[in-house]
């Protein structure tokens, strides 16, 4: 070993000064014992660093690779807040975080001095304005669910336009769980509750909750993991619950299941899923209660008979499109219909998910929602099931572009946690989330203020609302679900732009339903719909 290099040189200095100010020290003359202390330190680190084996990078540069390590610790941070442009959202940007903050605070969320966006960048987006502005007279937008006249059910819910996405308790601490819920009280919109099941603190302000109930049934399970009827009644018929959720797969991490390690277990998550304090627990990746789109949908049936006629749908990432097709196909067999569907889009967020699902799987929200939209549009049932839709949502233009696309509401979860107070750290999975937003940390919770925060997440859908208000009005239009397709507006080069309802395909009422009609519909419907079929996920054999 040759300690001529460079790399060497702060290793070296520490040992000289660490003899030099020694000896000094033991004379009771110049630095003394401080430089001493610090450069004996520093000698002993890089010792340890040429003594150790696991990481080469400290055996050729002693005390040195410490600064690389220390710097790259901190790189998200030196990214975010000194390098990273305003509009770069990776995944959200900072004028996307800072619209929340601002609205969420009650603080001015007007921009000086023009957009910052490439107005002829391939994929910018805008909605027309009207010559003849509509008044704007409301901006508590609702929607009912459950009160179609061919399929009325015994309790409908009016649910607003814009509401909390599927967030568990144990992803989520309880002081986070306690502000959504009290503030979904005061805006009056929806909280859905995760397939972590209905926790003390979902209960404790009174909010309007969408039960989601997962392949591990959290909340409605027997010892072994499989669905309690009584179990899922007693907490289906509580007041509180408006509607419920059936979840298929996330569009964060579609097609895996989860664990949760017995550690992290605590007393209360174990009593709201209801599992064992201290045993691991599964999520699988998929449903135990039944195995085919037929199945599926007399389960659906069966937890909207238990709930007492309550709403009750499902949630999914769209994959393989043949599955959903078999899902439509089940409902024309069955004459059972879902009172909605949730579309989560591939872009959807999660604490923890492999690099690889987060980036590679799972269908975005623009297509997933065209397939689901156009489909049930094709099969003549688009008017008896409304369609929710998640996926980066945080903005007015966000809700109302989704909305013309073909969604009825718009729910968002990264967007009420930027409310909350989160920094997009991204430590989501580490259990040191710096807000108490993403942790189970008592102490780091703590410092999340629940009657601050609740009147954040209020104001975020208020201010939000207001926002989505203005823009329909300046379109001529008094609710979100007059918007369509051909109100929205997208650049496909710099020199050429085109209406949605022209750039996308759009199927009209009853054209799956004729087989003479397959053959000029898109590729997906031509190819994948004949091969579909409602006794089976799988396709008929080509």
């Amino acid at each position: 070993m040759s300690f001529a290099s460079p790399r060497y040189l702060p290793f070296l200095i520490s040992l000289i000064v660490f003899a030099w100010s020694g000896a000094l020290a033991l004379q009771g003359e110049g630095p003394g014992w401080w430089l001493a202390a610090l450069s004996g330190a520093l000698s002993a680190v890089g010792i340890a660093d040429l003594a150790q084996t696991r990481r080469a990078l400290r055996r050729n540069y002693p005390i040195l690779a410490h600064f690389r390590f220390f710097f790259e610790s901190i790189r998200p941070e030196i990214r975010q807040y000194f390098l990273e442009d305003d509009t770069d959202a990776k995944p959200f940007s900072r004028n996307q975080r800072s619209i929340v903050y601002q609205r969420a605070k009650m603080e001015t969320d007007k921009r000086p001095f023009g957009t910052q966006l490439d107005l002829y960048q391939p994929g910018y987006e805008w909605i027309n304005h009207s010559m003849a502005p509509a008044p704007m007279s409301d901006y508590h937008f609702r929607i009912e669910i459950g009160n179609h006249p061919t399929c009325p059910r015994a309790q409908p819910y009016s649910a607003s336009v814009f509401n909390i996405s599927a967030m568990s308790f144990g992803s989520l601490s309880a002081n986070a769980i306690l502000a959504l819920n009290g503030g979904a009280r005061l805006g009056g919109f929806m909280h859905d509750t995760g397939e972590g099941s209905i926790s003390r603190y979902h209960r404790h302000n009174g909010g309007d909750l969408v039960w989601e109930i997962g392949s591990g049934y959290f909340g409605c399970r027997n010892p072994d993991g499989s669905f309690s009827e009584a179990n899922f009644a007693a907490n289906a018929t509580a007041p509180q619950v408006k509607m419920i959720e059936l979840k298929m797969s996330q569009g964060a991490k579609p097609g895996q299941g989860g664990i949760l390690p017995g550690a992290k277990v605590t007393i209360e998550i174990a009593a709201a899923r209801g599992v064992t304090v201290g045993v691991d627990c599964l999520s699988p990746a998929s449903h135990s209660a039944f195995a085919t789109p037929i199945e599926m949908l007399h389960f659906i049936e069966r937890l909207r008979t238990l709930s007492g006629g309550k709403p009750t749908g499902f949630k999914l990432a769209i994959g393989h499109p043949w599955e959903f097709f078999g899902i439509v196909k089940a409902m024309l067999v069955t004459g059972i219909v879902p009172d909605f569907i949730v579309v989560d889009g591939g872009e959807g967020g999660t604490g923890a998910a492999p690099v690889e699902f987060s980036d590679h799987v799972g269908t975005p929200l623009q297509e997933a929602l065209l397939l689901v939209h156009n489909t049930l549009v094709g099969a003549r049932l688009r008017d008896k099931i409304k369609i929710g839709a998640s996926g980066k949502i945080v903005t007015a233009f966000d809700i109302a572009r989704t909305i013309a696309l073909g969604a009825d509401w718009c729910n968002s979860a990264r967007g009420f946690m930027f409310a909350l107070g989160c920094v997009q750290s991204q430590s989501c999975h580490t259990d040191r989330c710096p807000t108490g937003v993403a942790t189970q940390d008592e102490l780091r919770q703590k410092a999340l203020d629940v009657p601050d925060k609740t009147a954040r997440v209020a104001n975020f859908h208020q201010n939000t609302m207001k926002a989505l208000a203005q823009l329909i009005a300046a379109a001529g239009l008094t609710h979100p679900n007059q918007l369509k397709p051909h109100h929205l507006v997208r650049r496909v080069s710099p020199n050429q732009v085109k209406l949605a309802s022209a750039l996308l395909p759009y199927l009209t009422e009853g054209e799956l339903l004729d087989p003479n009609q397959l053959e000029r519909l898109p590729p997906v419907f031509g190819l994948y719909w004949p091969i579909a079929q409602a006794e089976s996920f799988h396709p008929l054999a080509c």
